[in-house]
């Protein structure tokens, strides 16, 4: 009675930590602590600049990161599946340029046809990377660095130095940046930031519930034992491509309408951003884990700093860019920290037998009552006379 007491006990301890594993995941903390970060930041700017809590600082960061947000979504796509995509920022330069070459010749031309232009060649030049790292067996990282030198040189030549100005657009690109879904008090709500956010709820979903999104995971968790189980590698990572590049031109029509006035550098950069803001987001760049909306936080969370370090009076210009880089490393350095704190806990409490000392989370394994000689044998004890 009593071994089928500690068997019903430990059963109970079971299901009492999977349902805690359920409804807390490791990845919702590294999200979690990063919104921590966030809110952190904010309250420290918040002391050191004069009005900092403004409608129009809002506003700002909101209109700012919709263009970061995206691009690091699509390198999360990448990502994921062990690759890289260091074309991006050339995408965007493409995309922007020959899109709003193509609005200022039609100026009554649809947004809709303005987007799915700037969308589908982006879609066409990650497919062209994907072929090459799907198919070619070149490695993402030389492939995407020597088609990022690619795009952006052959944008030079066709460009010719010319610019696409803002008063050439139709008036809805240009007016774009300042629409708003709604208001609440002095925060506006603009259109572009609300369709990022769509997008990334969107994406999340698929990425989770799609097998689609969930071989992408396993790609990248394990590329060899993924091919041995059947998956269409080889698509698949040229659809994370391809996908990537649709995201990339839809920034590049973010870029055209935020901007306005386009040269041939446009977009140079931001491949590191999307990078950095992807890893501060927690993704890792090893493949098989990370979250688009961590992501998107990522992206948040460098615009924040970048905006407020431009406030603050204090800081010159020329430690700008190297304060903002220590700030992003101590970032990651906590969510990392963080992140393995609790997956050891969560580790551990996902085993039936073991305990976690809440004050050094180590794992005390408890004692279970030994077997005795018959039960080992498998011999059931004779009742008494």
């Amino acid at each position: 009675m009593s071994t089928a007491a500690d068997v019903a006990r430990l059963d109970g301890a079971r299901s009492r930590s999977g349902r805690s594993a359920v409804w807390v995941r490791p990845e919702r903390v590294k999200e979690l602590s990063l919104l921590g970060v966030i809110v952190v930041a904010l309250l420290v700017f918040g002391f050191l600049v004069d009005d900092y809590f403004s409608g129009r600082f809002f506003n700002r960061v909101t209109t700012s990161v919709a263009i970061t947000a995206v691009l690091a979504v699509a390198q999360t796509m990448v990502i994921v599946t062990r690759n890289i995509d260091l074309s991006v920022g050339s995408i965007v330069g493409v995309t922007a340029y020959l899109t709003g070459q193509f609005a200022s010749s039609n100026p009554s031309t649809s947004p809709a046809v303005a987007i799915a232009i700037a969308v589908g060649l982006g879609a066409l030049l990650g497919a062209i990377n994907g072929v090459i790292v799907a198919y070619g067996r070149v490695p993402a990282i030389i492939t995407t660095l020597g088609t990022l030198a690619i795009y952006r040189s052959w944008l030079i030549s066709h460009g010719e130095g010319r610019t696409i100005t803002a008063d050439s657009l139709p008036s809805w690109v240009v007016d774009l940046p300042t629409r708003t879904v709604f208001s609440i008090g002095g925060l506006d709500i603009r259109v572009a930031f609300a369709v990022v956010v769509v997008i990334v709820a969107v994406l999340q979903i698929a990425m989770q519930r799609l097998r689609w999104g969930r071989r992408l995971y396993a790609i990248g968790s394990n590329p060899d034992a993924a091919a041995q189980a059947g998956l269409p590698t080889r698509r698949l990572v040229l659809g994370a491509f391809v996908a990537c590049g649709a995201l990339s031109g839809f920034a590049g029509f973010l870029f055209l309408s935020r901007f306005g006035n386009i040269t041939v550098v446009a977009g140079q950069g931001l491949e590191l951003d999307s990078v950095a803001a992807a890893v501060v987001g927690g993704v890792s760049v090893l493949g098989g884990s990370g979250t688009l909306v961590g992501a998107f936080l990522g992206a948040v969370l460098i615009d924040v700093l970048d905006q407020s370090l431009v406030r603050v009076p204090q800081v010159s210009e020329f430690w700008r860019n190297a304060i903002l880089g220590a700030l992003i490393l101590a970032a990651v350095i906590a969510d990392v920290v963080v992140g393995q704190r609790f997956q050891r806990r969560w580790s551990a409490e996902a085993r039936p037998h073991t305990k976690v000392d809440s004050s050094t989370d180590a794992p005390d394994t408890t004692k279970v009552p030994a077997l005795t000689a018959p039960e080992q044998s498998g011999e059931r004890g004779m009742p008494d006379a």
